[in-house]
């Protein structure tokens, strides 16, 4: 099996599973199965150690999901996760329980609070790696679409007011001429900021600029 290909908009920075274990031969033992599929790993002994480095700041560009066991001395598994939802980064960085049989009704709940998944130990390593290469695809899509609002944000910051107007009137599906009664203004002129909302906006339709806004205007 290859490693996954990330498909965006832009490049992104390549994946990176993170193994949160304090059990060194289960850390060694992904870490090679990691390599052997092409998937880049780094590696924590503890929740602790992980946290600590979270607070230097996940690239925000940089897919990726955590491998994290359940039952760890000081900081569970479970605790991190919280940390985890706390900062935001639940589905940035989805994450893959790695639990004993004891433990699973505690992974359910875990996958029903959000985590993406568990894999119950001793696990396949196929089963695993295609749930790891779900999970980047998962992070992918999270960070395309965090760019893809950015890069909305940006555009309609560079809208005039009228043209913010016209924009909403457009997306409601009015034509030019009720655009022009409903902001007292002429149809040339709606006509004028339609087309400049268009340009700023780089759609080619009003269908377009809708599907674009779907939830935002």
């Amino acid at each position: 099996m290859t490693g996954v290909v990330c498909h965006s908009m832009q490049p992104t920075q390549p994946a990176t599973v993170f193994i949160v274990d304090d059990d060194a031969s289960v850390r060694e033992a992904l870490a090679w199965l990691l390599r052997s599929r092409h998937l880049r790993s780094e590696s924590y002994a503890s929740g602790e150690a992980f946290e600590a480095m979270l607070e230097t700041g996940l690239p925000t560009e940089q897919p990726g999901c955590l491998l994290l066991d359940v039952r760890m001395p000081g900081m569970s598994g479970l605790a991190l996760f919280d940390k985890l939802v706390a900062r935001g980064l639940r589905d940035l960085l989805p994450v893959i329980f790695l639990t004993g049989h004891a433990d699973v009704p505690t992974a359910v709940d875990l996958v029903k609070r959000g985590a993406f998944d568990f894999c119950e130990k001793p696990f396949s390593d196929n089963l695993l790696v295609d749930r790891i290469e779900q999970a980047i695809r998962s992070s992918v899509q999270v960070i395309e679409g965090q760019r893809a609002q950015r890069m909305l944000q940006a555009r309609r910051t560079e809208l005039t007011d009228r043209e913010r107007d016209v924009m909403r009137l457009v997306v409601e599906g009015l034509p030019n001429k009720l655009i022009a009664d409903q902001l007292d203004i002429s149809v040339r002129t709606v006509e004028v900021h339609r087309a400049r909302v268009f340009e700023k906006m780089d759609v080619k339709s009003a269908v377009e600029l809708a599907n674009m806004l779907r939830g935002s205007v």
